[in-house]
């Protein structure tokens, strides 16, 4: 039976958007349901976002019982809250401090701007490039754009930052010949969210390892979406090998409000100054407070182990799926990002999303034509394999 789906067409928000959207109301656990009453299983989780599903009362009631008491403070001053939050952080790995902030692109400009003061306070003025990665999606506002080598993304906004180098994704041998002690950081993602899930290779993380450290550059590895549990480890660069200065992090940090977070180590820390950079409204009480059960929870090594069989059980039902469709080219990414590469001369990614929104699931899309599945990490080995089904149905 057909299902009526609540659409708002032609919505007073920028052009920029779907002038089509689907209004969800409300959601459950891995469930999302419209204003008209329909359900849908989640793939996407607000675009990696929504770690612990939705509707969890545990989560609502610290958010409220933080709004009774304290709201905003400001960066003038802090409250038990947040720091509590950035001594959690703090100790997930070789950091002395905590930027809070509200977005990953504000995560990562907190850390470009980092990577440009310590090269110019340490080794000198002049020393300032950037090198990023073809594919890489690091954010929207100018100097995560700058780092976003993608055509369609940077054109309309034209200059951008200036002293960017792009180099190709997974090739060693290039990134030893263009890098040197003129630089001043390189940004990288372990799986690439906007550039078809594409995955690092461990010789590709050795010789940013290995490079970075020759020339004192600063090694930021952008975790916004791989990070906290994703790929079933803390971070996708533990995972892998890579050895980051920085780790930037957003989407499921703050269960859902806007939060974020660079993490910085004591050579850089030791260089700032009070001024350097700020944030009205990142790491506020709430948000924090927020954050604080999230983190507990992801950061828990039997969640983790869970999360870990359970991209298992995703992993098997994909390969499946690919033996069974000649639409599918190929399989990318690790854990619970993973990516679907539809052969183009036998599907349209954004006709399949469509189609499986039709059928009750909810998928997105990464690169041209690829579709991207980030579920809620709560789901169950159950439910993934219903959402498999489903895109089996729609692929046939």
């Amino acid at each position: 039976m057909e299902r009526k789906q609540a659409i708002v067409h032609d919505a007073p928000l920028p052009r920029q958007y779907s002038q089509d959207l689907l209004v969800f109301d409300h959601g459950s656990g891995v469930h999302l349901y419209d204003v008209a009453g329909n359900g849908y299983l989640d793939f996407g989780a607000g675009i990696a976002v929504n770690a612990l599903g939705y509707g969890r009362e545990d989560l609502a009631e610290i958010a409220a019982s933080q709004m009774r008491k304290l709201v905003h403070t400001s960066n003038l001053f802090t409250s038990e809250p947040t720091l509590k939050l950035v001594a959690m952080l703090k100790a997930t790995g070789n950091f002395q401090a905590v930027h809070l902030g509200n977005s990953g692109t504000e995560a990562n400009e907190a850390a470009l701007k980092y990577a440009r003061l310590y090269s110019h306070r340490k080794k000198g003025p002049g020393k300032s490039k950037y090198l990023c990665l073809e594919g890489a999606f690091h954010g929207r506002t100018m100097g995560a754009l700058s780092v976003t080598p993608t055509a369609h993304y940077q054109e309309p906004f034209a200059p951008l930052v200036p002293g960017v180098v792009v180099a190709p994704f997974n090739d060693p041998e290039h990134l030893t010949r263009v890098l040197d002690d003129t630089f001043a950081g390189v940004i990288v993602e372990v799986v690439q969210g906007e550039g078809g899930l594409r995955v690092m290779t461990r010789e590709f993380a050795r010789a940013l390892n290995e490079a970075c450290a020759r020339y004192d550059v600063i090694l930021i590895a952008d975790e916004v979406q791989t990070g906290l549990g994703r790929t079933g480890y803390r971070y996708a660069s533990e995972w892998i090998g890579l050895e980051p200065d920085i780790i930037t992090l957003a989407k499921p940090l703050g269960g859902g409000l806007p939060l974020s977070a660079t993490l910085i180590p004591e050579k850089i820390n030791a260089l700032l100054k009070s001024g350097d950079h700020g944030s009205t409204f990142g790491g506020g009480p709430v948000q924090a407070a927020v954050s604080a059960k999230v983190l507990e929870i992801v950061l828990d090594s039997a969640f983790l182990e869970e999360v870990r069989a359970k991209a298992e059980v995703l992993d098997a039902g994909l390969k499946q799926l690919a033996e069974r469709s000649d639409s599918i080219h190929e399989l990318r990414g690790q854990g619970m990002l993973r990516g679907i590469v539809i052969d183009p001369g036998r599907g349209n990614a954004a006709d399949l999303i469509a189609k499986a929104r039709d059928n009750g699931l909810v998928i997105l899309r990464s690169g041209a034509n690829v579709l991207r599945i980030a579920p809620p990490l709560v789901i169950t080995p159950e439910q993934i394999e219903e959402g498999v089904a489903i895109l089996e149905a729609i692929l046939a």
